[in-house]
This record gives C-alpha cells, structure tokens and sequence, in this order.
C-alpha cells in the first residue's frame, strides 16, 4: 500500500474539492472545513481524525466519491469516520445519529462540527429565519449524540 497521505495532503484534496463551494454565508467552504479540523484537534483528535475531519462533507457534498475515498492513502479509520459523517439522502436523523455514535471518533468530529455550524459569528450572517431554523436542528443533533451544549 502507498505511504498514509500526510495532514497536508489531506488538506490540500480537501480544499481542492470544495474550491469554488461556499457556505450558506457566502463564506469559502473551506473556512468551515480548516474550523472543524481545528476544532478535533482542541478536542484531543488524533491525526486520524483530523483527516477525517478535512474530508467529513466531501462524499455528502459530491466532491469527492466513494470509489476515491476507497483508494485514497487513508487508514481505514479515517474512511470509516468519513463515512459515517456522510448523511445519505433521505436518511433520518435517528439513523444518522446513531452510525456517527456506532463509530469510534465519529462523534468527537460532528461535535467540532456543530460547534462550527452553531458558532454564533456564523449564524448572525444568515437571515433571522434561517438562524433559528440551524440552531434548532444542531441542539437536536446535540442531544442525539449526548453532547453538551458547548462541547
């Protein structure tokens, strides 16, 4: 098997991938992605995780596919967080919920995550309507994951 991709590396597919895509801020979505894996690693996540956490909304978002992620240079770990952070079509939160809690590290990178997406620089760019609508559903993830408020 070929050498692990290094932290660099993975970061630089990951902004590859995302290039041109912008949050619902108008923001560059990579700015999201540098937080969350930032945000594992103020967690305690291991580089394992911080890759994942480089790549968590790569195969949701269509940037980068199964088939790519299946011969990337990643520990299987890393793939395996990658997957389950990716939330199908059509699949209920419970489910959703439950694959990221049924994978070891999965839920340290949502929990960046949310702390992202629920960061409150963030959400005071966004229309009143759409604000609350986030903040409802990520306290919701929060609680399905048995996740503190600011965790």
């Amino acid at each position: 098997m070929p050498q692990e991709m290094s932290l660099a590396e993975v970061e630089a597919v990951a902004r590859t991938a995302h290039a041109g895509q912008t949050d619902k801020a108008g923001r560059p979505y990579a700015e999201h992605l540098s937080a969350v894996a930032d945000g594992v690693r103020a967690r305690g996540g291991s580089d394992e995780l911080v890759a994942a956490a480089w790549l968590h909304d790569a195969l949701e978002d269509g940037v980068l596919s199964e088939e790519w992620l299946d011969a990337a240079a990643l520990t299987q770990h890393t793939k395996d967080v990658v997957r389950a952070m990716t939330k199908r079509p059509e699949e209920e939160p419970e489910a959703y919920a439950r694959r990221i809690l049924d994978t070891p590290g999965a839920r340290l990178v949502k929990a960046a995550d949310l702390a992202h997406n629920a960061d409150p620089h963030r959400l005071a760019a966004l229309d009143e309507h759409t604000a609350r609508r986030l903040t409802r559903k990520y306290a919701v993830m929060r609680k399905r994951l048995g996740l503190a408020p600011d965790d």
